[in-house]
Parts: structure tokens; sequence; C-alpha cells
């Protein structure tokens, strides 16, 4: 694309004269990783226009209403269960001071680093009926199997509140931080025209951090959707499942990349909702002046009710399956931990830093790019690049080896007519569509964190190093890298775990006989195995700790005003 301008010539006396510009480099190669990343899925979108084949027919007829109905019941009871707990321990940790409270301020933040699938393997290990709990009910009450009611794990369910443990923290992590942000002359307010702490709670402190609710449930929400280990484990037929098994089991890549559309559709409704719900109400300080929130200590009752709100979410999301792991991995490591398990350590290792380095590297160019040249057509193929994150990364799976799948048929066809050789395949068979995979599902991660540090950073430096004869690419290893150091290594870390942990795109592209610390927990809980798949799984959950940490650093910072944590 060119740019047409205008200016005014000496030589003519201040006539305009015209000019070609032709963009910078830098606006060129953002474009084209804009456009590269966005082929998966305006190739899934494309095939709501796809005429429906027989298996499409087959599906509408028998199971798509299930996954339709489990999906909605899923949004909606981790929607109740996320929600609840994170507006509440976020108001409580804000608001109030009682045993305990300084550590669940960031101690709450923990079962982010357990996958979902994980913390389901090990529950299921702990409620079956040959685990040790129901072995204890029997053993004690001198009951046989099927003498006494218990809540069946494998189910609907079963995994709301697998679910919900795992994602309540993205509600707190942003309900906290808004509350913390709140001005306390608004409360006060409140309180002296005759409101009470809880009516205070639903008529002030609620709707002013509704935004940020919002957008922690949405996340929280697209999680639900995106996942699969956890549905397919219990049973549950979602969207995810269906489209797995429709790719494996059906051999029918129209009817599967037709269900990524429809889940697709769902993924973008959550946006839209969620962007109309901060637009239809506005809730805004009236006052910039901030001063510390009053440290309500409660009584003997409600301090312990407070303590024991904060404490179970933490005991069930992270303390108890982290015990029961720590306990399989004692007894079953001599067995698991060889020569395999290195090699899976080194495989997923190798690939989350390569993902890492390759979608922070996509990130600076995007960012940057942007930054010299923010014209409407830029800014909207990185947003649209950048929406990665909320589309489920089996949705992501198929979105790239469609078209790569294409390309490497279209190639070998190629070579076999004119050469007689056939080149095989070439990238839909390799660990590259794979780390295109992590590419696409992560970039949001690194481009969010990466265009943060640069605002940071004032235009007037980049114009003092163009003053001083630095190039483009010199004013960003010289002046940018060295300033957003902090928020590169952030994007890094949190973008390799996460590539740690995904399950479905690696499971659907990883090349033939290569697996991962994720892929080979979830064949060994598959076979029942629960116990053996116990050290992959601590290993993944111990490695996502690191970004939780820093997670709490922030939060603890996040108050204007505040210079020590909370």
């Amino acid at each position: 694309m060119s740019h047409l301008t205008f200016r005014n010539s000496p030589a003519t006396g201040g006539s305009p004269a015209f000019h070609l510009r032709w963009p910078s480099p830098w606006t060129t190669a953002a474009t084209l990783t804009a456009l590269l990343v966005m082929t998966p899925i305006l190739t899934v979108l494309g095939y709501l226009f796809h005429p429906g084949s027989g298996t499409w027919q087959h599906l509408a007829d028998t199971v798509l209403g299930d996954y339709i109905r489990n999906s909605l019941l899923l949004m909606a009871g981790v929607a109740v269960g996320a929600g609840s707990i994170g507006i509440t321990t976020a108001w409580l940790t804000s608001m109030y001071r009682f045993p305990g409270c300084r550590l669940f301020i960031w101690a709450l933040l923990l079962p982010l680093a357990f996958p979902a699938y994980i913390l389901a393997y090990t529950y299921t290990g702990m409620l079956e009926p040959a685990g040790p709990l129901q072995g204890w009910i029997r053993s004690a009450f001198g009951l046989g199997y099927g003498d006494y009611w218990f809540p069946e794990i494998r189910s609907i369910g079963g995994a709301i509140v697998v679910l919900s443990l795992v994602l309540y923290p993205y509600v707190y992590l942003l309900a906290r931080a808004a509350f913390l942000e709140q001005s306390v002359c608004a409360l006060e307010a409140s309180r002296l025209l005759g409101c009470g702490p809880w009516r205070s709670f639903f008529s002030v402190a609620l709707p002013l951090a509704r935004p940020a609710i919002v957008v922690g449930l949405s996340l929280a929400l697209m999680e639900t959707l995106a996942d699969f280990g956890t549905v397919d484990y219990f049973g549950v037929s979602t969207f995810t499942t269906g489209i797995f098994r429709t790719w494996y089991g059906l051999y029918d890549e129209v009817a599967a990349a037709q269900l990524a559309a429809l889940l697709m559709l769902f993924v973008f409704s959550l946006i839209l909702l969620e962007r109309w719900s901060r637009r239809q109400a506005r809730f805004h300080h009236a006052t910039n002046r901030y001063r510390p929130l009053p440290e309500q200590r409660l009584g003997r009752l409600g301090a312990w009710s407070a303590t024991t709100v904060c404490l179970l979410p933490l005991l069930f999301g992270f303390l108890l399956p982290v015990a029961q792991l720590g306990l399989w991995a004692i007894q079953t490591w001599e067995q698991m931990v060889d020569a395999s398990f290195y090699t899976l350590a080194v495989n997923s290792f190798t690939l989350a830093g390569i993902a890492a380095v390759t979608a922070l590297f996509a990130a600076l160019l995007l960012g940057y790019g942007k930054r010299l040249h923010p014209t409407r057509w830029l800014r909207g193929l990185v947003r649209i690049a950048g929406m990665g994150y909320a589309i489920p990364g089996m949705v992501i799976a198929i979105g790239v080896l469609i078209p790569f799948g294409w390309l490497d048929n279209t190639l070998d066809s190629w070579m076999r007519d004119r050469f007689g050789v056939s080149t095989g395949l070439l990238l839909s068979g390799t660990l590259f569509i794979l780390l295109f995979a992590y590419l696409v599902r992560f970039l949001t991660v690194s481009l969010q964190t990466v265009e943060a540090g640069l605002s940071r950073v004032k235009p007037s430096m980049d114009e003092a190093a163009w003053s001083m004869g630095q190039s483009r690419l010199g004013t960003v290893r010289r002046v940018h890298l060295p300033l957003i150091r902090g928020s590169l290594l952030t994007a890094l870390l949190i973008v390799f775990v996460d590539v740690l942990k995904e399950l479905p795109a690696t499971l659907v592209l990883r090349p033939f006989n290569f697996n991962t610390l994720a892929v080979r927990t979830y064949e060994l809980a598959s076979d029942e195995r629960l116990a053996d798949a116990s050290t992959a799984a601590l290993t993944i959950v111990l490695v996502g700790i690191i970004p939780v940490i820093l997670l709490s650093v922030t939060i603890a910072h996040s108050r204007p005003g505040h210079a020590k944590p909370a």
C-alpha cells in the first residue's frame, strides 16, 4: 500500500508537488505478520458459508443440540461459581483485615497455575469409588459400594466445579484491582447517607467495579469454551470434544471446521457482550484524590468467617490437589522419572521457549509498526490478529491444519507432475504448524504486554534518537528494548507457561511420536493411570506458579498511591 502526499515545492514557488511515499519496512512487516496470524481465524470463519455435508446434517440431527446445551450450562455454572468466589474474596481482601488476609491477597491467585484438566484428573483420583475418600467412608462406617450416596465427579456438575475453582482468579484479579482503585470518598458518602456495609457494596462498589468484573467473567467463560481435557475426561459433550471426534473419528474436515466456526460465534458473542455491557453504563469516580482504603477490622465471628471464605477456594483449588499430586509423585517417581521423562521435559521446554521468543518478536513488529503508523487499517489488522487468545486451541488447530494441509498437497501434486518426486508433508507434518498455532493462540499476551511497555515511552524519545542518526531498528534496539525490558521478560514468561499447559492444539498438531508433558499427562489419565500422570502434571503446575507470583506483585501495586503491597 502506497501513500499519496502533497507538499509545497520551493522550485515552483510554493505550488503543490505530487509525491509517492512507500510504506516503511516496519509497516510492511507488521501488516504481513498480522495477515499471516489472521489466516487460521479467517479460514475457520469461511466454513460458515460452506455447503453442509451429510456428516454435518447427521451432527445437527443427533449431537449438535447436546453441544449447545452443555456449553451454555457450563458457561452459566462457571459464571455463577467463578463470579461469586472471585467477587467475594476480592471484596474481603480489599476492605477488611482478618487472620491470614495478607497471605490470601496473593495466595488466592495460585489456582491459576493449575490447568483445568490436571485438576480434573486429580479430583477424579481422590473422589472415585476406589479413591481414598470413598475408601475411608466404607471403612469407617462399615458400608459397601452402593450402600451410600456420593456425588459423581464425572458429570457436568463436576466440570462446573473444577472449572470454577481454576478460573475464579480471573475475576478475583480484576475485581480486586478495581476495588483498590476506587475512591474512598464515594464509599464514605454512601455510609453518611445511611448505607450499611453490604448496601454500600451493592450500591456503590459493585457498580464501579462492574466493567472489570465483566472482563474477568468474559475471560473465564472463554477459557470454559476452550477447555478440552476436563470435559473430555468427564464425558461431557461440548464443541471442543465434538470437533476432535469429528476430525479424528469421522474424518470430515468440513464438518469439523463448521463446528469450529460455530464455536467461534459463541466466542465473538462473548466479546461483543462484554463491550456492549461497558458501553451501556459508565461509572466514574467523583474525585481524582485517592487515599488508602480504611482497614476495617472484623469481629471474631466475622473475621473467622472471612478467613474460611477465602481459605476454601484456595484449599480445594490448589492445596489439596498439590498435596495429592505430591503424594502420588512420591509413590511413582522412580518408575516415571526416566530417560523418556527427560525427553518430554526437553520437548516441552524447547517448544515453549521457541514459541515465547517468536510471539515476542511478532508482538514487537506489530506494536512498533502501529506506533510508527497508527493508521485505521493497521490498527484494525493488529486488533484482529490479537484475538487469538480468545479462540479455543482446538479451533486454531483446525484453522492451521486446513490451509497448510492444502498447501502441502498442492506442492506435492505439482512436484509429482513436473519432476516425479513426492515432497510429502513439508509443513503440516512438522513442528512448524504447532509453533505457528502457538503464535496465533498466544500472540495476544505478548502484544498487550509490549504495547503497555511502549505506551510508557514518550514519542519525544523516538524523535531524539532519530535526530541523532538512529534508524528505526536502532531506536528499538538502543532505546525501547532497554526501557521495556521488564515488560518483555514478563511476556516471555507468561507465554512460556501458557504453551507448557496447552493441550488441545498440541494434541491435534504434534508430529507423530512427539510428546510433551501435557500430552503425556492426558494419555496416562485417559488410561486411568492417574498416579503415573502425577510427575508430569506436578512439573507443569510448579512451573506455572512463577507468573502467578508476578501477577500477585502487579495487583499489590495496582492502586494509585500505594507504595507497598496491600
